[in-house]
């Protein structure tokens, strides 16, 4: 069957519009927990939800907690917390499911809702299918001595924190090193600061003041301006800026200079190839990483297994091919060994770790290959439209793809969270890129 309400990352959109809304939760809550259970009298049933920061997530989290305990199945109420977090706890309290209330990078007024199976990974597309195909079956209500429970667990974000803690090496600190984090007054916002002092960091923090409808404005991930511009005033060592559900991370060097996910999986990557670490000598990322890192790469005798965008089907070809790093251009890192779906504090540490064990400074570690010129668009375009389908879009896409000819590519895609056609070039030549994407933008842009 198609799938119309779950998108690339579980289901998102303006928060109190449809399919956003607290009746939609609380039906989603009754399928997934009706999914999970089938029936199963066994046992006590268990979901774990957390939320990030917006004002939202209060009216999401309830009405969640409503068809959850409809079902019969117990619900455990971590509060704010990382997404990586909710797949660890999932997995650590034994339970049938994990929830995460969040958008992500996206503003306050957006929302989602991320579903984690008991082994602490992202339900694939079958799960997902299932659970939206029983919306709208029989509601099949608990009877009253078998409404479930909710609890909220006070010291979740402390258990996360001693797990991350775990990640970092044995006999190594972080004393004398000066850190800027920048929390996107998101899920994080403790979390992280938190575990970089504990470790012995000077942690300067950033954007760890939420207040319902601030979540990554103007900080954050998408924003790494401002912890380029703290790190130059304080004179650190390292930036930090994570997104609101703390799932991706970007990296700034001493000298304010931001490297993306891709220079960041180089970096690993090189190092765990050189340490016998990395599964079959292999990275897998998406269509949207650079050429020069596939170029450093391929130098490097590491293959670059690409995949669809969506940090989701990096975990499923990694989990299939049994590879332990992957991730994406935007700060999505995933390192099985360790967790089970993007963790930006956690990816963090590993760069941390690198220059605690080096010696070397951030941005001698932060730039390991030279990338292609890229340039990316976001077209948003109106309700109904489909732009990729129309003849004249794809006329400027043929046309483009015989001028670039072999000297880059063309990645262009519809948002899986978002009415946006996403354009991505790469191309030896900048002016003949600008040129390119230009003229698709421009034949999008008349649906908009």
């Amino acid at each position: 069957m198609g799938r119309k309400l779950f998108g690339t990352d579980g289901v998102r959109g303006r928060a109190n519009d449809d399919p956003m809304t607290a009746d939609t939760a609380l039906r989603l809550g009754q399928a997934a927990g009706r999914y999970f259970t089938s029936g199963d009298k066994r046992h006590t049933h268990r979901v774990v939800i957390g939320k990030d920061t917006r004002r939202s997530g209060y009216m999401l989290e309830n009405a969640l907690t409503a068809g959850f305990t409809s079902v019969g199945m117990n619900v455990f109420l971590v509060g704010p917390i990382p997404t990586p977090a909710v797949g660890f706890l999932a997995r650590s309290m034994r339970a049938d499911l994990g929830v995460m209330i969040s958008a992500s990078h996206n503003p306050f007024q957006d929302n989602g809702i991320k579903f984690f199976g008991p082994d602490g990974f992202k339900l694939g597309d079958a799960a997902e299918e299932a659970i939206e195909a029983a919306l709208d079956g029989a509601r099949s209500l608990a009877e009253p001595a078998d409404i479930g429970r909710a609890t909220r667990i006070d010291d979740g974000r402390g258990r996360y924190m001693e797990f991350a803690k775990t990640t970092f090496p044995r006999g190594l600190r972080l004393d004398g090193l000066k850190v800027v984090v920048d929390c996107a007054n998101g899920a994080a916002y403790r979390t992280a600061p938190e575990v970089l002092w504990e470790l012995g960091a000077e942690v300067i923090p950033l954007a760890v003041q939420p207040d319902g409808v601030n979540i990554n404005k103007g900080c954050g991930s998408t924003h790494p301006e401002l912890a380029a511009e703290a790190v130059l005033e304080h004179g650190a060592d390292l930036g930090i800026s994570l997104d609101g559900d703390a799932d991706r991370v970007m990296i700034i060097d001493e000298k304010g200079v931001v490297a993306d996910g891709d220079q960041f999986m180089g970096l690993i990557a090189d190092r765990w190839r050189a340490e016998g670490r990395l599964a079959g000598n292999t990275l897998v990322a998406t269509v949207m990483s650079n050429l020069g890192l596939e170029r450093f790469l391929r130098a490097r005798d590491i293959t670059l297994l690409r995949t669809a965008v969506g940090d989701r089907y990096v975990v499923e070809a990694m989990r299939e091919g049994g590879f332990n790093l992957g991730g994406e251009q935007s700060g999505h890192i995933v390192m099985t060994d360790h967790v089970t779906t993007g963790d930006g504090l956690i990816a963090a540490l590993q760069f941390l770790s690198a220059m605690a064990e080096t010696g070397r400074r951030a941005s001698d570690l932060a730039r390991v290959f030279p990338p292609y010129p890229q340039t990316l668009r976001n077209v948003r375009y109106r309700k109904g439209a489909q732009p990729l389908e129309q003849a004249s879009v794809q006329a400027a896409i043929a046309a483009g793809e015989a001028r670039m000819g072999g000297a880059g590519r063309l990645v262009i895609r519809k948002s899986g969270t978002e009415p946006l056609v996403r354009i991505m070039g790469e191309c030896e030549d900048p002016a003949l890129l600008r040129a390119i994407v230009g003229d698709i933008e421009a034949e999008v842009a008349k649906f908009a």
